[in-house]
C-alpha cells in the first residue's frame, strides 16, 4: 500500500518542531519523524535574526530526517506573531441563470471576489476562509457545490500578515532547501488537532499560549469567525519570576515548570524552595506561595487580555463550549482555575488525540500546532506524492555549519 508523506514545521518562540507523517489510503496519519530544537533568532513568533533562526530550523529538520529516513523537500509551515490581523469580507458572483449546478470553480471565483479588500503595500493575505455561503438569498449554506442558483455569495474570514515578517520566515525555510506547501496561521493549525466538531459547532474559543505569543481563534457554527495574536505568553511569566526572585531566566523557567502554580489559594501549604540567585550569596529560600503570587498576577493579565479580545470580536455571548487551552503554558498547574475565574466560562486543556507512530510526548498541548499542521496539510493536500528521494543532507549540514560558525555569510 503506497503512502503519502507530509511535513509540518512549527516555528515557535521557544522551540522548532518538525514532524514527518505518512498518510495511508484510509487517510490516517502515522508520525515517522520528529525533530525538536531550541528556537533561536525568534522573538514573539517573529524572526529577528535570520542566521540564528535558519540554523535552529536546520537542526530540527536534520533530526526529523534522521528519524524518518526521508529527505524533506517541502513542508506546511506555521506562522504567528503580533503582525497578524484579520477581517471579514463578502464576495458575490452571478451564475448562469440557475441552469447548472455550482462547480468548484464557482466557489473559487466567489472567494476571489471576497479577496478584493484594500490593504497597505506592506501587508498580504495569508488565508481566505469561507464562513458561510448565501445561495439566491438563502444564507447559512455550508457547502454550495451541486446547488442550482443565479447568485452566489460568501462571507469570508481573511487573515493578513506583514510582508516583511512573512518574507523573513520564508527565507529561513528556503535557505534549508525546503519548499513551502503553505503558510498556516498557527491557531488554525492548533484547532485542527485539539477541537471537537461539537465545540466548533456550538461556539468555542481556542487559546494557544506559547512562549512569546497567545494565539486566539473563535469558531462558531463549524467555521472560523475571528483570529488574533497577542504579544504575550509563557516567557513573560518566566521573566516576572526571574525579576521577582532575582534569579537567571533559565533557573526561573525550571522553577516555574517544577514548582509553579497559577492560583496561590489552591496551595494548602507553601513549602520553602532553594533558589539560585544573583549576588554574592548566590542562594535564597523563597516560599512557594510567593512564587505562585508572581505567576498568578501575570496569568490573570494574560486572561484579561484574552477577555478583551473576545469582547472586541463581538462574539462573547456565542461561546457555550467555552475555551480550549493549548500551547506549552497550558500545562501550568492552576491555569484552568485562573481562566475560569477571569472568563466565567468552561475551560479544558486540549491535547492531540489518537496519534500513531512516533508519539512519545507528542500528545501534549505544546505540540498541538505541530500535529495540527499535519492535519491541515492532509485536508489540503491536492497532488500527493512520496518525498523519499536521494538525500541532500550534506547541503543542509554545510548550511548549518555556515550559520553556526560563520554568521553573516551564505
Amino acid at each position: 500500500m503506497e503512502s503519502t508523506t507530509i511535513v509540518g514545521i512549527d516555528i515557535g518562540t521557544t522551540k522548532i518542531c518538525t514532524l514527518v507523517a505518512e498518510i495511508d489510503d484510509m487517510q490516517t496519519l502515522r508520525i515517522v519523524g520528529v525533530g525538536i530544537a531550541p528556537a533561536r533568532g525568534i522573538r514573539k513568533g517573529v524572526v529577528v535574526d535570520v542566521n540564528d533562526a535558519t540554523a535552529a530550523i536546520t537542526e530540527s529538520l536534520m533530526q526529523a530526517e534522521d528519524t524518518s529516513g526521508y529527505d524533506i523537500q517541502s513542508a506546511y509551515v506555521g506562522l504567528a506573531g503580533s503582525h497578524i490581523s484579520a477581517l471579514n469580507n463578502r464576495g458575490v458572483i452571478a451564475l448562469n441563470s440557475g441552469h447548472r449546478a455550482i462547480q468548484p470553480a464557482d466557489v473559487t471565483r466567489v472567494l476571489e471576489s471576497a479577496r478584493a479588500v484594500n490593504l497597505p503595500d506592506n501587508r498580504e493575505i495569508l488565508h481566505i476562509i469561507p464562513r458561510n455561503f448565501t445561495v439566491d438569498g438563502d444564507d447559512g449554506v455550508k457547502d454550495p457545490l451541486g446547488m442550482f442558483a443565479q447568485r452566489l455569495e460568501v462571507e469570508a474570514h481573511i487573515v493578513t500578515g506583514a510582508t516583511s515578517s512573512i518574507n523573513n520566515l520564508v527565507a529561513c525555510i528556503q535557505e534549508n532547501q525546503v519548499d513551502i506547501d503553505a503558510l498556516v496561521l498557527e491557531p488554525l493549525a492548533s484547532g485542527e488537532a485539539v477541537l471537537t466538531e461539537m465545540e466548533r459547532d456550538m461556539g468555542v474559543v481556542l487559546a494557544d499560549i506559547g512562549g512569546g505569543t497567545t494565539d486566539i481563534a473563535i469558531f462558531i457554527e463549524g467555521s472560523i469567525w475571528h483570529t488574533s495574536v497577542l504579544p504575550t505568553g509563557g516567557q513573560q511569566i518566566t521573566n516576572d519570576v526571574a525579576v521577582g526572585l532575582h534569579t537567571p531566566f533559565n533557573v526561573a523557567e525550571e522553577i516555574k515548570i517544577k514548582h509553579g502554580h497559577a492560583l496561590p489559594a489552591k496551595l494548602t501549604e507553601g513549602g520553602m524552595l532553594n533558589v539560585t540567585t544573583f549576588g554574592e550569596d548566590g542562594q535564597q529560600q523563597i516560599d512557594r506561595k510567593f512564587l505562585a503570587e508572581i505567576i498568578n498576577a501575570r496569568t490573570e493579565e494574560i486572561f484579561e487580555l484574552i477577555l478583551q479580545e473576545i469582547k472586541r470580536s463581538g462574539y462573547d455571548g456565542l461561546l457555550p463550549a467555552g475555551m480550549v487551552l493549548c500551547g506549552g503554558t497550558a500545562n501550568l498547574a492552576g491555569i484552568k482555575d485562573v481562566g475560569r475565574n477571569v472568563l466565567n466560562m468552561p475551560i479544558r486543556v486540549g491535547k492531540p488525540q489518537n496519534l500513531r507512530g512516533l508519539i512519545d510526548n507528542l500528545n501534549e498541548p505544546a505540540f498541538a500546532t505541530g500535529i495540527g499542521l499535519l492535519e491541515w496539510g492532509k485536508d489540503h493536500l491536492s497532488q500527493p506524492s512520496p518525498r523519499q528521494r536521494p538525500p541532500k543532507s550534506s547541503n543542509r549540514i554545510l548550511s548549518w555549519l555556515k550559520q553556526a560558525f560563520l554568521p553573516g555569510q551564505s
